[in-house]
Formats: structure tokens, sequence, C-alpha cells
């Protein structure tokens, strides 16, 4: 019987005051000068009264109705969880109303959604991971077996790094870069480690993520039952259906009839008579690998490049990530746990995201979460921040 993974990601980014080249070297506290603190609260509060609430009611309603046979998965931010204990506690609590039922699952991934994976030397992959595990550990009293990467970034390195590091699980793109002929919808392993992969079928899963408003879709409109049965005629064991969270009320808005879509999703998946649900748990338990696959450069979900191009696709978000790199080397041998941490909410990928020159439905995307008017704009601004965090890196 083949198994429908659901997995969202759970993520608020921490967003930038403007900060000009005239301020470097002015700033007395950078927790509170470099980070816009009003409207992250703004926002997050925004988010959570649109998504996360009426999304997690909807999931516990429909867990209950369905007696834990709809089993869902996630993964949360650091920053996502700070924002909940800062400013609205019972966001949080109703995710720990979820895993309470037994049929929620979670992953790790890097605490500050960072992009730590893709550094050489520094060690700040496996910091930022140990950080997560503590975290699961103090909120929910969970020790996640599954890994997910930021925005599923993956190759072969990463996935030895996960494996060592004693998960039995990793979350990874279904591109055809890696898979070639190969279908998604089964388990494989890496070439280099021993670890499960989960391969996310990004066609269908795009079709909710992206796709489910576009009047100019050809599957448009698109209802519970003509997805259930676009699931059930897929081939394989295994069908990943992984997608931001936000999806639900915020990227997709109520109007659009998101909710209602997923309020029937289950029942109709259910109907199928061929179909069950399965967190990434039960995936690694249940399922052995077909094959083995080879990433010897890394893939994502993000963009049509499905690469990290979304982030070091031109020479300003290189030059960005390159001087994040040297100050790391530089924080870290000075040890200020404060300068440290601020380096860290630096790294989150949605800096260097907001940077990209991408053109098309891409850059439409990345224009869609960008609180710049052009990338260049928001160059400048995080490439001020760095020098005046390097100034003090430095004293």
């Amino acid at each position: 019987m083949p198994s429908v993974c659901l997995y969202f990601e759970v993520h608020q980014p921490v967003r930038l005051n403007h900060f000009s080249v005239f301020d470097i070297g002015s700033a007395n506290n950078t927790y509170s000068t470099y980070f816009d603190h009003k409207k992250n609260r703004a926002i997050f509060e925004k988010v959570a009264n649109k998504c996360y609430l009426p999304t997690n009611k909807l999931m516990l309603d429909l867990i209950r109705k369905y007696e834990g046979r709809f089993r869902i998965s996630y993964s949360l931010t650091g920053t996502f969880i700070e924002y909940c204990e800062l400013f609205m506690p019972w966001v949080l609590d109703s995710f720990q109303d979820l895993y309470a039922t037994g049929a929620v699952d979670f992953l790790d991934e890097t605490y500050f959604h960072s992009l730590s994976g893709l550094y050489d030397d520094l060690g700040e992959f496996e910091e930022q991971v140990k950080m997560h595990r503590d975290m699961m550990k103090r909120v929910f009293d969970y020790k996640p077996k599954v890994f997910r990467n930021t925005e599923v970034i993956y190759d072969n390195r990463i996935a030895k790094k996960v494996a060592d590091m004693g998960y039995q699980g990793i979350l990874a793109e279904g591109a055809e870069k890696i898979l070639g002929w190969r279908s998604p919808n089964y388990v494989y392993k890496p070439a280099n480690a021993n670890l499960k992969v989960l391969l996310r079928n990004y066609p269908l899963s795009d079709d909710v993520g992206f796709r489910f408003s576009s009047r100019q879709w050809k599957g448009y409109p698109l209802t519970a039952d003509k997805y259930a049965q676009w699931i059930s005629r897929s081939d394989g064991n295994l069908i990943n259906l992984f997608m931001d969270y936000e999806t639900f009320g915020e990227h997709q808005w109520t109007e659009t009839g998101i909710f209602d879509f997923l309020r029937h999703l289950p029942g109709e998946v259910l109907k199928q008579g061929n179909l069950d649900f399965a967190t990434v748990s039960d995936v690694v338990k249940r399922f052995e690998p077909v094959g083995d696959i080879d990433a010897p450069w890394a893939v994502s979900w993000a963009d049509a490049e499905r690469d990290v191009s979304t982030w070091l696709g031109n020479n300003m978000q290189v030059a960005c990530f390159n001087e994040l790199k040297e100050l790391g080397k530089k924080l870290k041998k000075k040890g200020d746990p404060d300068l440290l941490y601020t380096w860290r909410l630096l790294q989150t990928s949605d800096h260097l995201y907001y940077v990209s020159t991408k053109g098309f439905e891409d850059g439409a995307v990345h224009a869609y979460f960008s609180p710049y008017e052009i990338p260049y704009d928001g160059f400048i601004n995080y490439m001020n921040i760095l020098q005046d965090l390097k100034q003090k890196a430095e004293q």
C-alpha cells in the first residue's frame, strides 16, 4: 500500500533595519540595531493568525476525526520557536497539542535556517544542528530521527555528515539531476553513507504550494478528490509531499479555498483504498532503499534549477556569503556570545534570497518575499551590516 508522507517546513526569518554606510561603526547593540523588531513581531503575529493557529486547529481536528490515521510531519526553525516564545506562546502550545496526538513527527534542521551546510571548515553546521536538537528536546522532549537541511539542500557531503550525526533519514528534492529516469516515489540511499533518503515529489507538492490558486493552470480548480486520485495513480510505494506550512492561509489565502481543500484531503486520500498516511519516522521504519543516489553537487527545492543558485547565483550573493564565512572565523576566535548569536541570525538564508537577480517566474517569487525594491538594495544593506559586525569582531 503506497504511503502519503506530508511534511511541512515552519519558518520565519529575522528582517533587517535600514543600515547605511554612514551607520557603520555606530551600532552599540548589534541585536537591537541590525534587526527590525517591530516589523518582525507584526509579520509573525499576522502569519500566526492567518496560518499557524487556524491550520494547527484544523490539523488537530482531522487527526482526531480519522483517529490518528491522518499523520503529518514538521520541522520548526529555531527562529520560529524564538518568535513563539517571545510573542505568542500559545502558537507553540498548539504544536505541542499536535505532537501529543501521536500522529505528528518532527525533524531536525539547522537552528538558524542557514547555509552552514555549504561551509567547509567552521564546524558551524554541526553546532547549529546540535542547537536544534537541544531545542527539540527542551520544547517537545523529543529526539528527531530524520533530518531536513535548510531549503532541502542536499549533496553527498551533507548526507555523510548527517549519517555520522546518527540520523536515520534525510529529505532531498526529487530532481532529475540525481534521479535520472527513476521515480522519486521510493526510498533511496546516498552513494557514500548509511542513510535513507526521502525524495520530494515536486510536481504534486508544487500543485498545492504554488499552483493551487492559479487560474491559468490547467489543473485549476484543484479539489481534494481530484488531487487524491492523482496521488492514487502515482507509481511507487511512497509519495512525499513537502511544502512550506505558510502555504495555508498566507501564500494561498483563505479565499482561494485552501482550507476547504485541506479539510477534505485526508478523507479523500483514505477513500482511495490503496493509500495511507505516514510520518517521516514511519517511512524510514517501513521502507528499504531500492537503490543509490549520487549527488556530487548540491540540489535544493528552490527555483526551477533546483540547486543553490537561489542564494549563490550572482556575484553580490557570493561576496556576502564569503564575507559571512570570514566573519565566522573571527567571531569564533573572539568568543563573544552576543556577537556570535548576531552572526548566526545573519546567516538565515532569506538574507541572500532577497539578493537574487533571477528573472521570469523565479524572479517574481523572490520579489514577492523580499522587503527590498530591488536586489541591489538588499545587497548594500546586508553588506553594510556585515562590515559593522566585522569591525566589532576585530576590536
